[in-house]
């Protein structure tokens, strides 16, 4: 069974790329989030990655991450620019339509949203030729932009037809945000949705485990937010949001198992969301783990 609209992120697996991807699209998988780091540290370099990631078969719904890209001035943005212009270069060698960039969290940007408006509208430009979306997402742990709504404002503000918004549920959380605010939000300028459980609530104590990298994420429906991950789909659901939902779940433990029972575990959360979530067929799986099939 094809589970089409939801994705892994390579960043959940361990081992080679081609047993990553080869394990995602066993589980029935049909796209994959990817870094740069995975083609840049491939050990057949950049084309054998790209070959690898084309003979999958799986379809890439997202790049990423360009980080601390706007705000700056003079040769640090120069030097931004450049990186950026180096990873679109990635992107469209993979085929990949989309690019993730997170707000900035550099204390030497800039905090007026018509300066990040700006860089983001020149951003989107260079990707404009390529074909290429530009998804901006906020950290809550971010300089000026915290949350998504502040985040939403600088897409709106920049107004470039290929620049949009990127959600990440833990991100939404963590900023204590409100999904309320989602109103406000055009779902046809919503590129995309990553989503992660966590093994405890969040606030602030989440937001400083995150940024020192310390953040213990779960597939959806394995940890403490069941329930405001599923309120959160439907309700995209119910604005008209029909687009991709990539799962990013950074964790050490999943790194530490076979590929295959990591894949299976994001098949049972993917089947939870689709099935029984969007559908509203079954109750919410309780914080113990998932409901078996």
């Amino acid at each position: 069974m094809k589970l089409a609209g939801f994705g892994m992120d390579t960043v959940s697996l361990a081992g080679p790329l081609e047993a990553q991807l080869a394990a995602i699209r066993d589980a029935g998988f049909a796209q994959v989030t990817l870094h740069a780091g995975d083609l840049v540290d491939h050990p057949g370099g950049l084309q054998a990655a790209v070959a690898a990631v084309r003979a999958s078969g799986l379809r890439v719904d997202g790049f990423r991450v360009l980080r601390d890209y706007e705000g700056l001035t003079g040769h640090l943005h120069a030097y931004k620019v450049d990186i950026a212009k180096s990873m679109l270069e990635m992107c469209a060698e993979l085929g990949c339509k989309r690019l993730l960039v997170s707000s900035s969290t550099s204390a030497q940007a800039s905090a007026d949203d018509r300066v990040l408006a700006r860089d983001l509208a020149k951003l989107a430009m260079l990707a404009l030729p390529l074909g290429i979306q530009v998804a901006y997402k906020a950290l809550a742990w971010g300089h000026a932009v915290k949350d998504y709504v502040r985040a939403w404002e600088v897409v709106t503000l920049a107004d470039v037809p290929n620049l949009g918004l990127g959600i990440d549920s833990f991100q939404l959380y963590a900023s204590q945000a409100s999904i309320e605010d989602l109103d406000l939000v055009d779902p046809w300028k919503l590129f995309i949705v990553q989503l992660s459980d966590f093994m405890w609530h969040g606030g602030s104590g989440a937001v400083t485990a995150a940024a020192r990298g310390e953040a213990f994420h779960v597939f959806p429906g394995e940890g403490v937010q069941a329930e405001a991950l599923a309120a959160l789909v439907r309700r995209l659901d119910e604005l008209g949001y029909r687009g991709d939902y990539s799962f990013n779940v950074d964790n050490d433990d999943y790194r530490q198992l076979p590929l295959p029972t990591v894949a299976e575990r994001a098949r049972r959360s993917a089947s939870w969301l689709a099935e029984d979530v969007l559908r509203r067929s079954t109750p919410l799986p309780n914080r113990v783990g998932l409901r078996k099939r």
